[in-house]
C-alpha cells in the first residue's frame, strides 16, 4: 500500500490483542482500558472498540466531553471520567450514564444536583495518595464520605467505586500509596460505603504488584502495545506496537563534504553524500529535541536525523543509499519489523513514549487497519 504524505496507521487488531495479553498476566474481575487524549494519538472510538474486543469491561477518560464522543459513537459500556472543569455541570454525563471521578466535596455536591429523579448518580470517589494531584485530601476523607453515605442512602447518588493513582517512582514509594489507599478504604467502610469497584494500578503496578490490583486494573500505554517501564520495549510483554508513523521521501538531493544542513548547520557533512527530505516537523508533533538524534528508516536501513528537525520538516543523510522522491520512511513502529520504536524515539527526545505518541497532530492523517476499521 501506497503511504500518505504523511500519516498514523494504527492496527486495531494490535490494540486487541495487547489487551486480551494483558488481562492474562493481569488477572482481575475487571479491567479498564483509558482512551484519554484520542487514546494517545491511537483514535479514541476506533481503540475502544477495539480493547472491548479483547476483553476491556470499562473505559477511561480523562473529560467528560472525551466520554460523551464515546457514547456519540454508540458506545455504551462503562464508563469513567474523572478530570473536571470548576464550573463543570455534570448533568449530560449523568444522562449519558458515565460515572463521574469525584475528588472534592464540591465535585460531590455537583454531582448529587445533577441527578434527574430517574436514578442514582454514579460516582467513583478518588483518594489523594500521595501523588499531590486531584483526589480527595486524608483530613477531608470523613466528611466526604460521610456526606456520600447520606446522599447514598437519600437515592441521589451511587458510589460505585473508590480509586487514586500511584507514582511508579519505585516499588517502595507505591507500596507507600497502597498503604494510604488501604487507610482510606477502612475509613469508607467506617463511613458506611461499600463500593464496588475499587481500584488503584495503572499498567506498571498491575503488571509488577500484585497487591495493588484490587477489583479493577486501569491499562494505559500498555494496551498500545508500548511498554509502561522506562527503556523498556512492549515486545518484552508479548505486546505489539499499534502505531506505525510513516510519510514518503519529498526531495533528494547529492550534496559535497562539508555541506550545512537545516537550520544552524548542526549537522554538516562529512563527505559527498545524498540528503533527503521527509516532510514532518515539530507542527505534526515530531520533537524538536530529537534532532541529530532521532532514528528512521528508509529503504530497509536505519539513519539518524541530520540537523534540526524544523517546522514542516526535516533532513536525514543517506550515504550511497539509492533513495526516490516517493520512497516511504517510517519513523517508528514495531521494532519487530525491523524499524526504529517509539520508545526509541523517546529516548532520542529525552522524553517517554506517552510523549511521543500522544503529541501527534497537526497535518498528519491517521487511517486503521484490523479490526473494524
Amino acid at each position: 500500500m501506497t503511504p500518505a504524505f504523511r500519516e498514523r496507521v494504527v492496527d486495531l487488531d494490535a490494540v486487541t490483542g495487547n489487551v486480551r495479553r494483558l488481562r492474562e498476566l493481569v488477572p482481575t474481575p475487571h479491567a479498564m482500558v483509558v482512551v484519554k487524549a484520542d487514546a494517545y494519538g491511537h483514535g479514541a472510538v476506533e481503540c475502544a472498540r477495539a480493547a472491548l474486543a479483547g476483553g476491556a469491561d470499562w473505559l477511561g477518560v480523562a473529560e467528560i466531553a472525551e466520554g460523551l464522543a464515546l457514547r456519540e459513537a454508540g458506545i455504551t459500556a462503562p464508563v469513567l471520567a474523572w478530570l473536571h472543569d470548576p464550573d463543570e455541570d455534570f448533568t449530560r454525563a449523568v444522562r449519558a450514564g458515565i460515572d463521574l471521578g469525584v475528588s472534592s466535596l464540591a465535585q460531590l455536591e455537583a454531582a448529587a444536583a445533577a441527578q434527574d429523579g430517574t436514578a442514582p448518580v454514579a460516582v467513583q470517589l478518588k483518594v489523594e495518595t500521595g501523588l499531590s494531584r486531584n483526589g480527595v485530601a486524608e483530613e477531608e476523607w470523613d466528611a466526604v464520605f460521610a456526606r456520600a453515605r447520606q446522599l447514598e442512602s437519600e437515592g441521589t447518588i451511587l458510589v460505585r467505586g473508590i480509586f487514586s493513582h500511584l507514582s511508579n517512582a519505585s516499588p517502595e514509594d507505591d507500596r507507600a500509596a497502597l498503604a494510604v489507599y488501604e487507610r482510606a478504604l477502612a475509613r469508607a467502610a467506617v463511613a458506611g460505603l461499600r463500593p464496588e469497584l475499587r481500584h488503584l494500578a495503572a499498567s506498571a503496578a498491575a503488571l509488577t504488584l500484585p497487591e495493588t490490583r484490587f477489583d479493577l486494573v486501569r491499562f494505559g500505554i500498555a494496551a498500545y502495545g508500548l511498554s509502561p517501564f522506562g527503556g523498556g520495549h512492549g515486545a518484552d510483554l508479548g505486546l505489539r506496537p499499534a502505531m506505525t508513523l510513516r510519510g514518503r521521501v519529498a526531495a533528494v538531493r547529492r550534496v559535497p563534504a562539508g555541506k550545512g544542513v537545516s537550520y544552524d548547520y548542526t549537522y554538516r557533512t562529512a563527505r559527498e553524500t545524498t540528503l533527503v527530505l521527509v516532510p514532518l516537523g515539530y507542527a505534526e508533533g515530531i520533537p524538536r529535541h530529537a534532532s541529530n538524534r532521532a532514528p528512521v528508516s528508509i529503504g530497509g536501513r536505519t539513519f539518524r536525523v541530520s540537523g534540526r528537525v524544523a517546522m514542516d520538516q526535516f533532513v536525514v543523510d543517506v550515504g550511497d543509499l539509492d533513495v526516490k522522491v516517493g520512497d516511504e520512511v517510517v519513523l517508528f513502529g514495531d521494532p519487530a519489523t525491523g524499524v526504529p520504536s517509539a520508545d526509541d524515539w523517546a529516548e532520542a527526545a529525552d522524553t517517554i513514549n506517552w510523549e511521543i505518541v500522544t503529541r501527534l497532530g497537526g497535518r498528519l492523517s491517521r487511517s486503521f487497519v484490523g479490526g473494524a476499521a
